[in-house]
């Protein structure tokens, strides 16, 4: 339960960083998102979904 609250502080605090520090930026890429095609929008999800799990199953390895 730790580790699981570790990971989800984690992505707050990279999400945090992202709106407090460059705003426009993430406007711009979700702007960019919106231009891409569903299932172009699609692969990119699960490619991350597998990134993560490949990651996660990685940091219980080591």
């Amino acid at each position: 339960m730790k580790t699981l609250l570790t990971a989800f502080g984690f992505v707050l605090v990279f999400e945090g960083l992202v709106l407090a520090l460059a705003p426009g930026r993430l406007e711009d890429a979700v702007r960019l998102l919106m231009q891409l095609p569903y299932e172009t929008r699609r692969v990119l999800g699960l490619a991350g979904l597998a990134a993560g799990v490949v990651l996660l199953w990685l940091s219980m390895q080591f």
